[in-house]
């Protein structure tokens, strides 16, 4: 088993002539995004278990989870560096599964149908040691080691990325309209209630301009639905020199995480009597370059209705849209009420991107509205 699990750590280890960045991240966030962090490298932080069935566990206050490891553990907290694995987003036969028992390793019924998304989640271990407490409190600090910063009011120094525009992390608190995101090192953190603004310099969310910037912030440090982030709201900022990195760390390189793709739409597909006065609002799974939104999005009635009508034209629909990125949710306003029994046709086109460049799969709205 030893030989097995060392040939699956050298194929993961070699898939890719430059493996991603590793990502520091903690259990809430794994089990709250298990779609994003799949296949990246983690260091996270637990404490190990190790079962008489020989399972090790790593577990905190939000949860647990399998780690496959078969060296020995520390006792007390530890850290865990590896790769993270959703087997749902895995097929049975995965190179990466060669020569591994699935059935004792993560509780597969060979018989059974494979696990669903989400269902089976593993960390690969390449190396687990002691975890020593932070000195001091810092972004990577409070990633790793959530629950010692909560509520508490700290200071920390970041890169400023602006609205997630390099895709550090899996979403949004969506708490306020200048939300923004701090990296250092290789972890990052929402900070909301709190403008990137001050005297001489007011920094740009939705562009990549000032992604070179550092900030000082201070603020109180909450957390929810797998997120961490700083509230402004009582605290400050400045702009402030660059930390230097640790030398044994290479520079930060975050890879494209999932595309972006629609989640939900008002009105629905396929949904009648609908008011003539609605708008169309889109809500997506990742933050959109809202650059990337003009020009690539078509609202017309369908054409078989003109003819069916006798009509010699379809006419056309004047519109509108306008993105809220805190909310992600796309606002598609029309200049007068829709004719009344008609199909509307809406339609986002090839080149609307995510603020990481990934594009978004075309897609389309159909309803009839009412009279």
């Amino acid at each position: 088993m030893r030989k097995s699990l060392a040939l699956v750590l050298a194929f993961v280890a070699t898939v890719t002539a430059q493996p991603p960045q590793r990502r520091a991240s903690n259990l809430a966030a794994l089990l709250a995004f298990p779609g994003f962090y799949h296949l990246r490298p983690i260091l996270m932080v637990g404490t190990l278990v190790r079962h008489d069935n020989g399972e090790l566990r790593v577990s905190d206050d939000s949860g647990s989870m399998t780690v496959v490891y078969k060296g020995s553990v520390p006792d007390g907290t530890s850290e865990v560096r590896g790769e993270f694995w959703d087997l749902g987003r895995m097929h049975a036969d995965d190179p990466r599964l060669a020569g591994l028992d699935v059935q004792s390793t993560f509780h597969i019924d060979p018989e059974a149908n494979w696990p669903r998304q989400g269902q089976v989640l593993a960390i690969v271990a390449t190396a687990i040691s002691a975890a020593s407490p932070p000195p001091a409190p810092s972004i990577r600090g409070i990633v790793l080691h959530p629950n010692r910063y909560l509520d508490q009011k700290i200071t920390v120094t970041g890169q400023f990325t602006g609205r997630n525009l390099l895709g550090d992390l899996p979403d949004a608190p969506g708490r306020s309209r200048y939300d923004f995101v701090l990296r250092a090192t290789d972890a990052a953190i929402w900070v909301i209630n709190l403008r990137p603004k001050g005297k001489d310099f007011d920094l740009a969310l939705d562009a990549r301009i000032d992604t070179g910037r550092w900030l000082e912030v201070t603020g109180v440090v909450r957390q929810g639905r797998g997120l961490q982030w700083i509230d402004g709201e009582a605290g400050s900022l400045r702009l402030t020199k660059p930390l230097e990195e640790p030398k044994t760390e290479a520079p930060i390189r975050v890879p494209a995480g999932p595309p972006p793709e629609v989640v939900f739409s008002t009105p629905i597909e396929d949904e009648s009597d609908v008011s003539l006065g609605t708008s169309v609002r889109i809500q997506f799974s990742r933050d959109l370059d809202p650059s990337s939104i003009k020009g690539h999005v078509r609202v017309k009635y369908t054409e078989a209705e003109t003819a069916l009508r006798g009509e010699p034209v379809t006419p056309p629909i004047e519109f509108t849209t306008q993105y809220n990125g805190a909310n992600r949710v796309l606002e598609i306003r029309f200049g007068g009420p829709l004719e009344r029994f008609r199909t509307v046709q809406v339609e986002l086109l090839e080149g609307i991107l995510g603020t990481d460049k990934q594009p978004l799969k075309p897609w389309a709205l159909m309803f009839l509205t009412g009279g």
